[in-house]
């Protein structure tokens, strides 16, 4: 169904006097759920997801506590205080476990994250140095910033000197 994952919000409490809205832990169970189930019918979607949002207190109110998970395309789901996809997954997230801590001020976290980027533009030659970074704060306020370019230094000696030190432009 094209769009199973609304209809599966709304519907329980189209009707409803109250509100109750899905915490982002039951959709990330939903859509592992689905994930699963289509890895199993050997017609799996192509996505990895990262699902963030807040707990949902006891009463199903939702509580201050932060969440954050990711599902793969086969249904492989986990919960961490920092995730990553694609390629970022094998270069940016060994990068970001070193260097976080909780109490990161927001401009120690955008430098991370710069610095991340700018390390997986060096290494993807069909990546671009143009970013925006989005922050969701507990309110419900999403503040996306304007496009803009990373500083790129390909000034480094590696670059620009041969490398075979036989006199050739360094190919095979």
């Amino acid at each position: 169904r094209r769009n199973a994952l609304e209809d599966r919000c709304t519907a329980d409490s189209l009707y409803e006097e109250e509100n109750n809205e899905e915490c982002a832990k039951e959709v990330w169970s939903y859509l592992r759920a689905v994930m699963y189930n289509r890895r199993n019918k050997m017609n799996p979607l192509w996505n990895d997801i990262v699902v963030a949002g807040f707990k949902q207190n006891e009463d199903g109110s939702t509580s201050d506590e932060p969440f954050l998970g990711i599902v793969d395309k086969i249904g492989t789901a986990y919960e961490d205080d920092i995730l990553a996809t694609g390629f970022g997954g094998y270069i940016a997230l060994p990068l970001m476990r070193e260097k976080y801590h909780p109490d990161m001020e927001e401009g120690e976290a955008r430098a991370l994250l710069e610095d991340c980027l700018r390390i997986l533009f060096y290494r993807d030659c069909r990546a671009l140095n143009r970013v925006q970074i989005a922050k969701v704060e507990r309110g419900g306020q999403v503040l996306v910033s304007e496009p803009y370019e990373l500083d790129t230094h390909w000034d480094f000696e590696g670059f620009v000197t041969n490398k075979g030190e036989m006199g050739t432009d360094g190919g095979w």
